[in-house]
């Protein structure tokens, strides 16, 4: 079974054609890097496959469920998870509570408006193994105004896993970072387990090749080249569009 797949996907914004009937198809368990210049419709993509955007045509199936209908808080109860470029994180709440806060859309607490959520056992709980699986567990009760930048990245994929997601959209994760941050990072990514299917957008190729292990290149919207690292990069539409050879 394919754990993501995108059919003929298009959006356009007025008359610019952001996405041209972008194919996809991500295996179970898949490492797959998606590259391509600024505009090549990367993120906007990705906003279609999470539900925040609406096509104008195609399809996505998660795990074989038809989802192009439905909204963006029902794709994350289907397993559906994501990070983006920009980090979106209470900066004065601590590490732990911003975590919380992201598992309460998926809990019926989040209609309780009497609910306190430092009561919320089981939540705190699930909450703290998420920063530990991003080695930030010592730093849970830290406000994020406190933290690095790097470390601010790695509570985002905290948030996310902590949904036990089984496909996860990674948007630029190593974006802004220093070269230790960097390696931080990656180790997180890599140390991910293979339960989860993981799809990233990444400008870095150095990082990102280390990671990837099937390549989409989009340009202007389409997919120009598919395949593994080294045909990938040897391809010479690849050195044409991404590396400017």
């Amino acid at each position: 079974m394919t754990a993501l797949a995108v059919r003929g996907l298009s959006k356009s914004f007025g008359g610019l054609r952001v996405t041209r009937s972008v194919d996809l198809t991500v295996a179970p368990g898949e490492r797959r890097l998606i590259i391509g210049p600024n505009g090549a419709g990367k993120t906007t993509l990705f906003s279609l496959i999470a539900g925040e955007l609406r096509p104008d045509a195609g399809s996505v199936t998660l795990f074989g469920r038809e989802l192009t209908r439905e909204p963006a808080r029902r794709r994350a109860h289907l397993g559906l998870a994501r990070t983006y470029q920009i980090i979106t994180l209470f900066p004065g709440e601590t590490l732990s509570r911003n975590v919380t806060l992201s598992l309460l859309g998926l809990s019926s607490l989040r209609w309780n408006p009497f609910a306190r959520l430092d009561r919320q056992a089981a939540l705190l709980e699930r909450a703290r193994e998420a920063l530990a699986q991003v080695g930030l567990e010592h730093l849970a009760d830290r406000p994020v105004a406190q933290t690095s930048y790097g470390e601010r990245r790695r509570v985002e994929i905290a948030m996310a896993l902590a949904q036990s997601p089984k496909v996860l959209l990674l948007d630029e994760p190593f974006a802004g970072l220093s070269i230790d941050e960097r390696r931080d990072v990656l180790a997180v990514i890599t140390g991910i387990p293979r339960d989860v299917t993981i799809v990233m957008i990444e400008h870095d190729m150095d990082v990102a090749l280390e990671f990837a292990e099937q390549i989409t290149v989009l340009h202007f919207g389409e997919v120009i080249v598919e395949g593994t690292r080294a045909e990938v990069v040897s391809h010479p539409r690849t050195r044409e569009i991404y590396l400017g050879d």
